[in-house]
């Protein structure tokens, strides 16, 4: 039986994406091992079907974390052996690179978004001069590459010559069943309720313009669930708006639990900004994890979640960021009873074709060809 070994920087916890590829590969005859970093607070991980190590850190973020990370990781695989090396993202290539070469091994890059085109990147000259180095340092070497829009398939194409494979970032169809309900989750009965998920509530989100849209929406209570940078900024404007009847905050959750809210919640909010190319050509999971639960969305205009909508006509695309306009399209959704069911319906129908067991058949392919 062959070994993979997939690495990531993240505490494994509400990563979904490396989780089911971990699982495909597990089912298709690997022993697999994912490897990644435990914070002070990392939550317990739930029993896996594979194995899973988390190195604790020194440093937790900058400069130091990430080289302390490239050393450490490279350190790991170097001693333990693996036929497969998926390196995910950016900031674990470099390694996993430099150990397939050694040990003459198969290499698999999944970029999860465009690295350096992301806003913390950058925003910062030295990251960005440092990580656009080590990427174009390691491109050329790479034979498969996977990204998770089509808008950065076209750009790797266009920088490199290299066209990825598009698996994009899609929940399973495993049907988490409702074990909680409004009253149970603090969901006001009378409300329009908006849930924002995410893992990385950043700046260039969106939860800040939808923090500023609030007061215009009387009748709706917002539920922030996920963790960040943002989030302390986000309770403070909040506090600053006397908005804490409006707006609840919610910790990190597993995927039952987050699936849990986001059925309850009656529209889906991804309003990240076009404040970087990485944001611009995103396609986020709490796309598609809206979709699964039949929450109707309002999105940013922004090329890939813009698509999505229009296609499947899910929801409502806002025009701009002002409190203006993120009001009006909520309310769009809020006041027009017809509209909402139809767009239910086509979030049901459209939940059908958009799932993580049709995006693996593109991982039967690639990993068909490579391994």
């Amino acid at each position: 039986m062959k070994t993979a070994i997939l690495s990531v920087t993240n505490d494994l916890y509400t990563d979904p994406r490396v989780d089911k590829v971990a699982r495909f590969l597990q089912r298709n005859d690997y022993l697999v091992t994912l490897v990644g970093r435990r914070y002070a607070d990392s939550p317990q991980l739930e029993n896996r079907p594979y194995k899973t190590h988390r190195m604790r850190l020194l440093f937790k973020r900058g400069f130091l974390f990430y080289a302390e990370y490239q050393i450490r990781l490279f350190l790991y695989l170097i001693f333990h052996p693996y036929d497969v090396y998926v390196a995910n993202d950016l900031d674990t290539l470099l390694p996993n690179l430099m150990v397939s070469k050694v040990r003459k091994k198969k290499l698999v890059y999944d970029s999860h978004e465009y690295f350096c085109g992301d806003l913390s990147v950058v925003s910062n000259p030295i990251a960005h001069w440092v990580w656009s180095h080590i990427e174009r340092f390691c491109f050329p070497k790479l034979e498969t590459v996977i990204t998770v829009s089509q808008s950065i398939v076209d750009q790797y194409e266009k920088e490199y010559g290299i066209r990825p494979y598009l698996v994009r970032n899609i929940p399973a169809n495993n049907h988490y069943g409702l074990v909680e309900t409004r009253q149970s989750l603090g969901m006001p009965a009378d409300k329009f309720i908006l849930i924002l998920q995410g893992n990385a509530i950043s700046e260039g989100r969106g939860g800040e313009e939808m923090i500023e849209a609030m007061p215009l929406l009387p009748g709706t209570h917002l539920f922030v669930v996920g963790s960040g940078p943002s989030l302390p900024a986000m309770k403070a404007r909040v506090a600053a708006l006397n908005l804490s009847d409006q707006i609840t905050f919610v910790g990190r959750q597993n995927q039952q639990m987050l699936y849990n809210y986001t059925k309850l919640a009656d529209a889906g909010i991804a309003l990240d900004k076009n404040v970087s190319d990485n944001a611009r050509f995103s396609l986020p999971n709490k796309i598609f994890e809206y979709i699964k639960a039949a929450t109707p969305l309002v999105v940013s205009n922004l090329v890939e979640r813009r698509n999505i909508v229009n296609n499947y006509q899910v929801g409502v695309v806002a025009e701009d960021w002002t409190p203006e306009g993120v009001a009006e399209a909520v309310r769009k959704l809020q006041f027009n009873a017809d509209f909402y069911s139809q767009c239910q319906q086509h979030c049901e129908i459209a939940a059908h074709e958009l799932t993580w067991e049709n995006e693996e058949k593109v991982l039967a392919q690639i990993y068909g060809k490579t391994l």
